[in-house]
């Protein structure tokens, strides 16, 4: 369901609309990385509740992301709960805050706001656990199956003149 056609509902002011809706959820990129939300087709609850002044509208779904970890790139899947809530005022002359921008025409754009909220309540960094250690900084390999230590770190190419500068200083 893209749009739900809120004028159509004949609510006095106290009363509420409880609708049980699919959302069809498409993946989102972070970082260049493709994250997929499982199941695609997502169910929701959507609640909209008459107030004397305008509709206030509540958004409740449960769906998990899947894509890469950012330390490591191992599969990961994350667990993602949105209940969100908008108002939207019913007097044309109201405030443009009281606006919601996901109404128009009388019609809420459930899936933009799913969406919207999705991006929202995903955390900066999906992990494949917690404790993740990540891909090694020298060698690439995965520190979680192989945890190890370089015995000598390489010098940065970039600073080989300034080590040289040293062994001259040090040689006097």
């Amino acid at each position: 369901m893209n749009r739900f056609p809120l004028r159509s509902l004949r609510l006095r002011p106290g009363e509420e609309h409880r609708e049980h809706l699919s959302l069809a959820l498409e993946p989102l990129r972070f970082g260049g990385e493709e994250y997929v939300p499982t199941p695609h087709d997502a169910p929701a609850e959507l609640v909209v509740q008459r107030a004397a002044s305008g509709d206030v509208l509540r958004l409740r779904f449960a769906t998990t992301l899947e894509g890469p970890c950012v330390r490591c790139l191992a599969p990961a899947g994350l667990q993602v709960e949105i209940d969100a809530q908008e108002y939207e005022a019913t007097d044309v002359e109201s405030a443009e805050e009281l606006a919601s921008e996901y109404v128009a025409d009388g019609e809420l754009d459930v899936e933009a706001w799913a969406r919207d909220q999705l991006a929202l309540g995903t955390p900066d960094q999906v992990v494949c656990r917690p404790d993740c250690a990540g891909l090694c900084p020298l060698c690439g390999k995965d520190l979680n199956v192989e945890p190890h230590e370089h015995d000598e770190q390489p010098t940065d190419a970039r600073w080989a003149a300034l080590e040289a500068l040293r062994a001259d200083t040090t040689d006097t």
